[in-house]
């Protein structure tokens, strides 16, 4: 996959503090992210998940978890979990800070993470995205996911409606 070039602006330099050349660095999530993991997911959905839930679902051991953290620092610019099983893998949840955005984070935490559900053994991943959520299924498809199946009013949607969500897989050749 091609690396673009880290953007520049103030958002960008105000979240690294490192300037525009400085792109976010993949590390294995570990247990001590989980306050941090509750709070991004709470910003992302309105049904969060706890600080509990998280340590449960790190400490797994057929949970994959990655974290983007800007280079030098501990502060998680996102995060995604998948759980894993024989030869098939569900992304159970991909975060990014709200205030870290279209800046490519989701896309390079993501294929780092499927490079290594794939070189795991992994053969089949899927995941469950909201149907109205257009920026995360653009990233879904541009890394090749195609949509296997619908359930609807699976998700509960901040003003209490309910919402579809569209199952994706992806296969590894």
């Amino acid at each position: 996959m091609k690396t673009s070039s880290w953007p520049s602006g103030s958002i960008w330099q105000a979240l690294t503090g490192a300037g525009p050349a400085s792109p976010p660095s993949i590390h294995p999530l570990r247990g001590s992210h989980a306050q941090e993991c509750a709070r991004l997911h709470a910003l992302a959905f309105a049904q969060g998940w706890s600080a509990q839930d998280f340590e449960t679902l790190i400490a797994a051991r057929e949970t994959l978890a990655n974290s983007a953290c800007i280079a030098g620092q501990k502060s998680l610019l996102g995060f995604v979990l998948s759980r894993m099983a024989s030869d098939e893998a569900e992304i159970l949840t991909i975060v990014i800070d709200p205030q870290a955005r279209r800046h490519g984070i989701a896309r390079q935490l993501l294929a780092v993470h499927l490079g290594l559900v794939a070189a795991a053994g992994v053969r089949h991943m899927f995941l469950e995205v909201a149907d109205s959520n257009h920026a995360a299924m653009a990233l879904y498809r541009r890394f090749g996911f195609i949509e296997v199946g619908r359930r609807k009013a699976y998700y509960r949607k901040a003003d209490g409606t309910r919402g579809a969500a569209l199952i994706l897989r992806l296969d590894f050749d």
